[in-house]
């Protein structure tokens, strides 16, 4: 079971990411890592979710010229704003918490 402090810095992960999208966990993730291996975890998963989501945007808004991309910004921006806060209570709880529809780049 982790510790306090180690949930609330994964738990810091997402809360910093829905103001400061990449920099804030980044920080968090690094200064972390070496210390926890559950914010480690939490950090990895959640760049890999940055990443995986972002290349859903940019498909989504070459999309848009067929129109079919406005409904899947709308879609991707919704699923992702959820899945932070699910993630965000998972981490804050003491759970992992793996997202969906996403590629592990970082490993």
């Amino acid at each position: 079971m982790p510790t306090n402090d180690e949930r609330l810095f994964a738990m810091l992960i997402y809360l910093v990411s829905l103001f400061f999208p990449v920099l804030g966990p980044l920080i968090i993730w690094l200064i972390k890592r070496e210390e926890s291996p559950f914010v480690d975890y939490h950090g990895k998963e959640y760049l890999n979710f940055f990443l995986s989501y972002t290349i859903y945007t940019i498909i989504s808004g070459i999309l848009v010229l067929l129109l079919v991309g406005i409904i899947l910004l709308i879609v991707v921006g919704i699923a992702a704003f959820i899945f932070t806060i699910i993630a965000m209570v998972k981490a804050y709880n003491g759970e992992e918490y793996r997202f969906p529809l996403v590629f592990h780049f970082i490993k």
